[in-house]
């Protein structure tokens, strides 16, 4: 089982490093390669997917990344960028599912924003679409008109095959769940999600046991901090996605809690934080390195199909809560707070 770990920028060094301290405390004969991407990898060959990281990603098994981007990239042409190097490994390795869970652990309910009684319990898979929508979409880009005035353009677009390839997806772990989807959209405006419901309502017929609902983005973005327990498996497209599954983090009390797995059509998958680089902690040994451990839990789930390992690693972290370790994003009076080491370790020990 070969992992290829890109710690990239920022806080993913430090958080990757815990992620990678548990995997090992397992001894399950996993085998770790890192190479540079982002920021790293314009730093060590000039771009931020350098050829020998995207020739490692490509035979590893499965890909344990950190995180990617820092401002003081952000002069260098869009191509060079760090998140540049993030869409094509997406895209390179055809992980067009990404799943999100959102989950709130019950030590952690007062740390969220909201009421306890309107997010104690929560239990949400956000399914999101990867490889297509308007970050993708042909053409694209900023140019001058004849009148001298600049125009920015993006395509937003799917096809029939790549809409009903995540709506399986969706289905599919809806069955192992409360059979329950709820597709978003904004059919009542754009095309490309008008045929996105066409496609989910056919498609659902395969999966009788499922309880198909549809919702606009706007609203859903409203329902999810009105009554977010509504909600089993979300599934929705590339953007709306982006936006709802961080909106759905700080449900949990903190992006700093949020896993996510990026899957191909073999259960082959980039797992990472659902959070950014976060520069402005980077190196100071606060980061919470908890997203990135219940990254490592979840591939072993869905790419080596090792259930009792993954069990293993999210009980570890339970129980670590369960103790009182917080770092400083979950922090609340009479908990012990801890650098993100100090949290590896804990983990560590709980298991």
């Amino acid at each position: 089982m070969k992992i290829a770990v890109l710690p990239g920028d920022g806080i993913g060094p430090e958080i990757v490093a815990q992620a990678v301290k548990v995997l090992k405390a397992l001894n399950i004969g996993l085998e770790m390669e890192e190479a540079p991407i982002g920021g790293a990898g314009y730093e060590a060959a000039g771009d931020p997917l350098p050829e020998a990281t995207l020739k490692l990603a490509k035979e590893a098994d499965a890909v344990l990344l950190g995180a990617v981007g820092d401002w003081k990239y952000d002069t260098l042409p869009r191509d060079k960028r760090p998140e540049r190097g993030l869409l094509r490994i997406r895209k390179e390795l055809s992980l067009f599912a990404n799943l999100r869970p959102a989950l709130l652990y019950p030590e952690l309910a007062s740390a969220s924003t909201l009421k306890p009684e309107v997010v104690s319990g929560l239990d949400i898979m956000i399914v999101r679409e990867l490889t297509g929508d308007i970050y993708f979409g042909q053409p694209r880009g900023i140019s001058t008109l004849e009148n001298g005035e600049r125009e920015g353009i993006n395509t937003m677009r799917y096809n029939e095959s790549e809409i009903k390839r995540i709506g399986r997806v969706a289905f599919e772990i809806a069955m192992k769940r409360n059979k329950k989807v709820c597709s978003v959209d904004k059919a009542n405006v754009l095309e490309t999600t008008e045929l996105w419901r066409q496609v989910m309502i056919e498609l659902s017929k395969e999966y009788p046991e499922v309880e198909l609902s549809h919702m606009y983005v706007d609203n859903a973005a409203m329902q999810l901090v009105r009554a977010p327990k509504q909600f089993d498996v979300m599934v929705t497209g590339n953007i709306f996605g982006d936006i709802l599954s961080d909106e759905a983090s700080m449900l949990t009390g903190s992006i700093g809690m949020l896993p996510s797995a990026s899957l191909d059509a073999n259960n082959k998958g980039m797992y990472e934080p659902s959070h950014g680089s976060a520069p402005d902690i980077a190196g100071k040994d606060v980061a919470n390195p908890l997203a990135t451990i219940l990254s490592a839990a979840m591939m072993l789930r869905y790419t080596f199909n090792d259930e009792a390992n993954a069990t293993r690693i999210e009980d570890a972290v339970k129980k670590a809560l369960a103790q009182g370790y917080r770092t400083a994003d979950i922090y609340t009076d009479g908990c012990n707070k801890v650098g993100c080491n100090a949290m590896g370790d804990a983990v560590v020990a709980a298991l």
